[in-house]
């Protein structure tokens, strides 16, 4: 079995979505109040909070449910 933790799947859940919408790691960034570093380990699969989650589906223009949608 081919077992990917949840936060690695969410990570490259939101780099798809993001390139969909095309922005920039560090557009999007800024318009979900986070430091570009710290997206750039989200997408790499650092383990996030849901506020954080929230924040990103906020800024991409999508549901939370539609951000774990995956």
């Amino acid at each position: 079995m081919n077992y990917k933790p949840l936060y690695k799947k969410f990570g490259e859940h939101v780099e798809k979505l993001r390139r969909e919408k095309g922005y920039t790691q560090e557009e999007l960034a800024e318009k979900a109040g986070l430091h570009r570093a710290y997206f750039w380990d989200i997408e790499n699969g650092r383990n996030i909070s849901i506020k954080t989650a929230y924040n990103i589906s906020r800024a991409l223009g999508v549901s939370l449910s539609e951000l774990f949608n995956f």
